[in-house]
């Protein structure tokens, strides 16, 4: 459905705009999509992208609520506010990041307000986001570079997690495409440019110092200089620092009216929640990090010490869930579910994982309802092959097919699974979908049969049915069969026993098609 949604918005708001004034700069750019474009999706890929990257952070209303009205001061300056629909929230993530899609989407991670001293500091980050949205930097990357094809609208997104078993933790999250590659994709230096210049122009507008976008900066080239990867793989991978950016916000303060409102300790008070339990999520970061590298003794020992700390965290209780399912108690695992849901019942994470618990204990209705809720919030590999492979059970072998279809799109466990469970279902009735062929000559003009299995499976007994005209102009008929075992991704070949007088005359004279073929067990 979502892909459908996607596709329809594309094609429905994506106009040829041509030239257009920049609304931020005045002046002109090449852009393709317009403002109906930006909200349209904008919209279709916020949730998603939310729910794949940890949720909410709803443990303090407060904080959130200062955030958006700190954001909404900003948004006021904005020279499209009455054009597009500016939303702010937190994301319950330790990387520190922060971004924008567009129409006026833009989030901060929990990982970046603990780095942050001042309100001046937070409007800083927040005025760089709403440039890169009112300045149409998304739809403008997308108009030059067209990074949507009419096809590919959907993507994997590959987050940690303990799915499936020890050997393949990973959630495989299917979500707009054009979402994962505008949170990927490195603006270019003008566009960064452009938003520290007029994000601290809005700032100063809006009543702050933009001192607080020189200090922001001056503190990000000394932490990318001694932090981790997740700091290289979070803000700075796509806002890069740089000792010409601090200089340029330098040059940029110089020209706007001294001094304004720099938030120091109302920034400390709205904050204080967050670094008590700051501890916490440190503890549970590392417990994720030791269960990755299989120390489950860590792993619960740190994860003991996050919730002493704060006990009413979901994604706790979620990671407990985890390390008892990885111990096969699927009783316990379920309960540590259960309390992850009612801590926060707006993420997809506890839903998949009761329902793949309440899938390994035989409780079909109840896990059909889980994963679908968790469907709901986002698709994922593993929901859709569970449902598959309950729905092939019941007898209902059209929709198992059309969610092993989609699960197998992923190259996680689940997808993989879910591939030879189509390829089982299918082959028999579609053995050209899933085997590639072609006729072909050598030198000699002889030819030949290649063929290549599309799929993860070995196949085997690939049956091929051939036709030819001879040279009195009479058609005749062949088969051959390729016993095999073919393995997934391989490709081979055969003779068919003819030979043509020109290889010219191949595309005229030959026609293969696959007629037949099974799975190699």
């Amino acid at each position: 459905m979502m892909q459908k949604l996607i596709l329809s918005t594309l094609i429905a708001t994506a106009g040829l705009a041509g030239c257009t004034v920049n609304p931020v700069t005045g002046e002109r750019n090449f852009q393709i999509y317009g403002s109906d474009w930006e909200r349209e999706v904008g919209s279709q890929m916020y949730a998603p992208m939310k729910q794949s990257q940890g949720g909410e952070f709803i443990l303090d209303p407060t904080l959130t609520e200062y955030v958006e009205g700190v954001g909404a001061r900003l948004a006021a300056q904005a020279r499209r506010k009455d054009e597009l629909e500016y939303e702010f929230s937190i994301l319950n993530d330790s990387v520190p990041n922060a971004w924008a899609l567009p129409g006026g989407k833009i989030v901060i991670n929990r990982g970046l307000l603990v780095e942050l001293d001042s309100e001046a500091e937070l409007a800083a980050v927040l005025g760089h986001e709403i440039v890169h949205a009112d300045a149409a930097h998304g739809a403008r990357a997308q108009s030059k570079g067209m990074l949507t094809q009419a096809g590919a609208v959907i993507s994997m997104v590959v987050l940690g997690s303990t799915i499936d078993d020890r050997a393949a933790r990973e959630v495989a999250m299917m979500v707009p495409a054009l979402g994962a590659q505008m949170l990927t994709q490195k603006y270019g230096r003008d566009a960064e440019r452009e938003s520290d210049e007029y994000g601290m122009l809005y700032m100063s507008e809006a009543g702050y110092d933009p001192q607080g976008a020189v200090e922001l900066q001056e503190t990000f080239v000394e932490l990318s200089e001694g932090r981790n990867q997740d700091w290289l793989s979070g803000l700075f991978a796509s806002h890069p620092p740089s000792r010409e950016r601090v200089e340029n916000n330098q040059k940029t303060a110089a020209g706007l009216p001294a001094g304004g409102d720099m938030g120091v300790e109302r920034y400390q008070s709205k904050t204080a929640y967050l670094r008590r339990v700051q501890p916490a999520y440190e503890a549970y970061d590392e417990a994720n990090k030791a269960l990755k590298e299989d120390n489950m003794a860590l792993a619960q020992e740190k994860l003991n010490t996050a919730m002493s700390i704060e006990p009413r965290e979901s994604l706790f209780h979620d990671l407990q869930g985890d390390i008892h399912a990885l111990n096969k108690d699927h009783a316990k695992a379920l309960k540590s579910y259960e309390k992850a849901i009612r801590a926060n019942p707006d993420f997809f994470y506890g839903y998949l994982r009761r329902g793949q618990m309440e899938y390994q204990l035989n409780r079909l209705q109840p896990a059909r309802n889980s994963l679908g809720t968790s469907l709901e919030m986002v698709p994922t590999a593993e929901a859709h092959y569970l449902l598959g492979m309950m729905d092939k059970k019941n007898g209902n072998l059209d929709s198992a097919l059309e969610h092993f279809q989609t699960a197998a799109q992923s190259e996680s466990e689940s997808g993989k699974k879910a591939n030879r469970e189509l390829v089982l279902m299918d082959l028999g009735r579609n053995p050209s979908k899933y085997i590639a062929s072609r006729a072909a000559v050598d030198p000699e003009n002889i030819v030949w049969v290649q063929f290549a299995n599309q799929t993860s499976v070995p196949i085997r007994n690939i049956k091929f049915r051939y036709a030819w005209l001879d040279e009195q102009g009479q058609t005749r008929e062949g088969s051959k069969t390729f016993r095999g075992p073919l393995p997934g991704g391989e490709q081979d070949q055969m003779k068919l026993g003819i030979r043509l007088a020109n290889s010219a005359e191949l595309s005229q004279r030959v026609r293969v098609e696959v007629s037949s073929a099974s799975v190699a067990e």
